[in-house]
């Protein structure tokens, strides 16, 4: 019991001791020793060129020169967002690299330290390059707010939690019934939770990072009914899900785009780009 004690208190002590606020978010993240940016982003950088030689990368074309040119507004109004409020020198460290691939897949993301990967899969869901703009805002998003840093330390804890059990619990049968108890319970009552809150997170940033771009955030909400329909309404119910549901993200971007155009006009963008099908 002893043991299991000291365990927790250490993995508390790391939780309070290795928070710091993220200036996009303004909350207090996790990051636990191992998972900080001077270690993360190596390896996401190594991991990431690995992909990109084992891959097929479009390159000369209009959309991979879209895909550059938005990701590089983006970049640039995350910049300007952090120089405006006082955060100099956050981005010093992120190795911009944009990189569309030739795969059916619909999606799109992006590593901790800023490399990204569109695959053509998205485009045709996509339509036009504000919603491209959309997409980019938001995977940008997760790796200025940390999200990759938190989920892995997050995970770091789930473990510290089930070794701690295992170890206070001498009964072979009680623990067996502890682990699957823990499984299930932490994975849907903490880690998809605390998935889904990053994706609101990264909707939000993304919205104000793609109106400081120039593109109308109206066209999130747009985007995500396309990605509705796309799906069939195939999806798992939200709290088995580490999305919200289509129709919950819908209607936060439809609440949050007067917000994201407020944001914008701070920095003198009152009107935005009209930008029809690609």
């Amino acid at each position: 019991m002893k043991l299991t004690k000291s365990i927790l208190a250490f993995g508390i002590i790391l939780f309070i001791i290795s928070c710091a606020t993220n200036p996009f978010t303004g909350k207090k993240t996790m990051a636990l020793p191992g998972t900080e940016n001077s270690s993360l982003f190596p390896m996401a950088f190594q991991q990431y060129n690995q992909f990109i030689n084992e891959n097929k990368v479009v390159t000369g074309t209009k959309d991979a020169e879209m895909i550059t040119r938005v990701g590089q507004r983006i970049a640039v109004a995350a910049e300007r967002w952090l120089n405006a409020n006082g955060h100099q020198g956050y981005l010093k460290d992120y190795k911009w690299e944009y990189n569309l691939i030739n795969d059916k897949t619909v999606n799109a993301w992006c590593m901790p330290g800023g490399k990204i990967v569109f695959y053509t899969g998205i485009l045709p869901i996509a339509e036009n390059e504000t919603a491209i703009a959309a997409i980019m805002g938001h995977e940008v998003a997760h790796a200025l707010a940390n999200h990759g840093q938190q989920r892995m330390s997050a995970g770091m804890l789930q473990q510290l939690g089930a070794v701690a059990g295992n170890v206070a619990i001498q009964d072979e049968k009680s623990r067996q019934m502890f682990n699957q108890a823990y499984g299930v319970g932490s994975q849907v009552g903490v880690m998809l939770p605390f998935s889904r809150s990053h994706e609101t997170e990264a909707d939000k940033i993304g919205l104000y990072l793609m109106a400081v771009s120039g593109y109308n955030p109206d066209e999130a909400a747009e985007l995500w009914k396309r990605m509705k329909a796309n799906s069939g309404g195939q999806a798992p119910p939200e709290f088995l899900s580490t999305h919200p549901s289509n129709d919950s993200r819908i209607e936060e971007l439809i609440k949050l785009a007067p917000q994201a155009k407020a944001e914008a006009q701070k920095f003198g963008i009152t009107t935005f780009r009209s930008l029809g099908k690609f």
